[in-house]
């Protein structure tokens, strides 16, 4: 579910840089945060405590770039 919310935010503009202030245009290296796993006989479940993704400005004159599990912080 986060992976789809980051990428239409980004697609939607929604997302801001805070450094420039303009839209995000690029994200790489998504991952779901695991906070626990259990495998019973022929029953498992994972259990999710967020994401991580790097979220990359991408606009001209701006380098700014994150890794952040807060990534919602920057969705207007």
């Amino acid at each position: 579910m986060s992976w789809q919310v980051i990428k239409d935010a980004i697609k939607d503009q929604k997302m801001v840089c805070p450094k420039c202030k303009r839209p995000i245009t690029k994200h790489e290296k998504y991952v779901d945060m695991v906070a626990s796993v259990w495998d019973g006989a022929g029953d498992s479940l994972q259990e999710t405590s967020g994401s991580k993704v790097t979220l990359i400005c991408g606009n001209q004159d701006c380098d700014w770039k994150e890794r952040t599990e807060f990534w919602n912080q920057y969705i207007e």
